[in-house]
């Protein structure tokens, strides 16, 4: 039978673990994912993600298409509350778009 000490240790050694779990999630960085709809023009998509990233034509266009024959895109990557912002500000451009936490 394990002793009082052994079993606290352990406690404690499973605390820690979890806390660094938990540290190691928080700077995991969050994507932002845009969806295809059958709504927004190609061109309009190419347009908002100018507008909101600030990418160049060439760059917006090709997540564009990836969208288009992918069904989706990663456009932005980094931390929750900027990936927060872009999500609603994409949302107002009348587009589909989700944020996951990348490696979780």
């Amino acid at each position: 039978m394990p002793s009082a000490a052994s079993a606290t240790d352990t406690l404690a050694d499973l605390e820690l673990d979890l806390a660094l779990d938990e540290s190691a999630q928080l700077n995991l960085p969050w994507a932002v994912i845009v969806w295809d709809d059958p709504v927004n023009l190609m061109s309009f998509v190419t347009y908002v993600l100018r507008t909101q990233f600030g990418y160049s034509t060439e760059k917006a266009h090709q997540l564009m298409m990836q969208v288009h024959t992918e069904g989706k895109a990663t456009v932005f990557s980094g931390s929750k509350e900027e990936a927060e912002r872009h999500t609603t500000a994409l949302h107002t451009w009348g587009l589909w778009a989700t944020i996951e936490q990348v490696g979780a």
